[in-house]
Parts: C-alpha cells; structure tokens; sequence
C-alpha cells in the first residue's frame, strides 16, 4: 500500500532520498516540495515525524542515534561538543541527557523543543577549528575532533565535571587516535595549555 502512495509523490520522495531521507519543513519547501505535498505524505504515512519540523521516509532503517539527526536538521551550523562530542567519540562513559552544542558568537540559537539541548558559544578559531562532518543515516552531522573536544572540557570543566574531563584524557591517552602534537595546538587555541600541563605530565608519568 506505502509503495502505491509513494508512486503519487515520486518527485518529493526522490527529494528525500537524495537529501538522506530526513528533511526539515524549511528545507523540503526550498528544495521544491509543497506545504500540501509535504503534509499529505505524513498524513499517508509516507513521512515520519521525528519532531516538530523535521520529516524522515517512514520506509528507512532506524536512526543510529535520532536526536543528533534532530538536531543537525535544526541547526545545521551547530557543533556537537563537549559531552556529546565525547560520548560520539566513544571517550566517556557518560550518557549526556541533553545534546551538547557550540554556535558561532553573534549567531541565532533556534529554540529547539526535542531534544534538549545546551548551546555554548565560541568566536573566533575556538569556534571553527577542529570541526569534523560525519555522515550518519545519511545526514551530515559536525562534531568537533577529540583533541578539540578534549581542550574545551578542560576549558568547560566546571560544566563538564573534571571527573568526566580526566576519565576521557586517560581514555584518549591509551588510545590508538593519540596525536599529541594536535592536543597541544588545541590547548593553545582555547587557552587551556597552563591548565592542561600538570595532568599530561601526570599522565605521562
């Protein structure tokens, strides 16, 4: 039945699976897919809504991880960072209960109802350096590298908890993805290289 309604929005759904097969009101309206067109494929079952806004073919496998797709079709210029930088790089045992952002100094935060989210703001190369663009369900998610990712919870520690900060430093540190030469340049860029210091030599031994 899903298949013979699919044939009476061929165009939209083609527009879908070129774009990942998740899409945002705004974005399907700009890339040629009418309001009506785009609701009457929810109503048909056609689309899942996965939030307010934010539309995904029904026909899909499951999202590895829904509310970063979430996000990034809302906030597209984001970075996942901190906390939810480090669980996406598997560097913390801690599972973050809102998503983590960072948006460039001046720019509008969008109010974003699910899932929860915090946004911290960075200006400058403490914003734009050490971004990295994965692919994930098809949609394009930015997260900052571990060595960036790591200098910003030192610099954030009292929000990330240095518990968290040091358990990722150790994991980093024993880790096959250790560039020391990259850590120390990030340190610099957020200006934690002073604070950093006595727990690398800690580390090193």
């Amino acid at each position: 039945m899903l298949k013979k309604l699919e044939k009476q929005f061929t165009k939209e759904v083609g527009i879908f699976r070129e774009n990942g097969g998740t899409l945002s009101t705004m974005k399907a309206i700009r890339l040629g897919i009418h309001p009506v067109k785009l609701y009457a494929m929810r109503n048909s079952k056609i689309l899942e809504q996965m939030g307010r806004g934010i539309y995904r073919l029904s026909n899909l496998p499951p999202l590895t991880n829904p509310s970063f797709a979430i996000v990034m079709q809302k906030a597209p210029k984001s970075v996942l960072c901190l906390i939810s930088a480090l669980a996406f790089h598997e560097m913390t045992t801690q599972i973050p209960h809102d998503i983590y952002i960072a948006v460039r100094r001046g720019d509008w935060v969008l109010k974003i109802d699910y899932p929860p989210i915090r946004a911290f703001r960075f200006s400058g190369k403490a914003f734009s350096e050490g971004i990295e663009e994965h692919l994930i369900d098809g949609i394009k998610v930015r997260v900052y590298s571990r060595e960036k990712t790591l200098a910003d919870c030192f610099k954030y520690r009292n929000v990330v908890g240095l518990d968290t900060v040091l358990e990722a430093l150790q994991n980093y540190w024993r880790s096959k993805w250790k560039k020391t030469d990259e850590l120390t340049r990030f340190s610099k860029i957020c200006r934690v290289d002073n604070v950093m210091k006595p727990y690398l030599e800690a580390i090193q031994g």
